[in-house]
């Protein structure tokens, strides 16, 4: 047991960080990064053995994490309605990224927040974003394409080369 809270304790230590950043720049909310990422974490703990034996355990962190956010988004739009998510331009306030980079980054949809984090933040390839965000690899591309075609049009081709320089 105890060769178990230690295995997953480094798990938690080594990837607690990509996690959380990951999950901000795809939802754009620290607070509720922050909730659904140690929600996620008390999962996978809960179900260390089976996550543990995954070929991707940080990725199964990170969907748990997303799909926390989407239903307390859910349950949260349900009970104020006229509640929206993060101001496009809101700048996060994380060293993820550089100011304008992280307010440009906000602007785009969520889809492609999701996959601009996943693909370049979390250094995933295609076919792992593609089986967490429920889509094909194929459509990947074209999101990451269109989100950083729209962050070269708001920050000019250097600030989007240095963002795909990343990946």
């Amino acid at each position: 047991m105890k060769e178990t809270v230690d295995d997953f304790a480094d798990f938690f230590r080594a990837r607690r960080d990509l996690a959380y950043r990951t999950v901000f720049v795809a939802i754009g909310d620290r607070a509720g990064a922050e909730d659904a990422v140690a929600e996620a974490f008390a999962r996978a703990y809960q179900h260390w053995a089976s996550v543990r034996a995954h070929p991707h355990p940080t990725a199964w962190v990170i969907r748990t994490a997303l799909n926390v956010s989407r239903s307390w988004w859910r349950r949260r739009r349900k009970e104020f309605l006229t509640a929206e998510g993060p101001e496009p331009g809101a700048a996060p306030d994380v060293d993820v990224l550089d100011d304008a980079l992280a307010a440009a980054v906000m602007t785009l949809s969520r889809r492609q927040r999701e996959v601009v984090a996943l693909r370049i933040l979390a250094d995933m390839d295609a076919d792992e974003t593609g089986r967490l965000l429920g889509i094909t690899p194929a459509t990947v591309h074209v999101h990451l394409h269109r989100a950083l075609a729209a962050l070269r049009g708001a920050l000019g081709e250097q600030a989007a080369i240095s963002m795909e320089a990343r990946r």
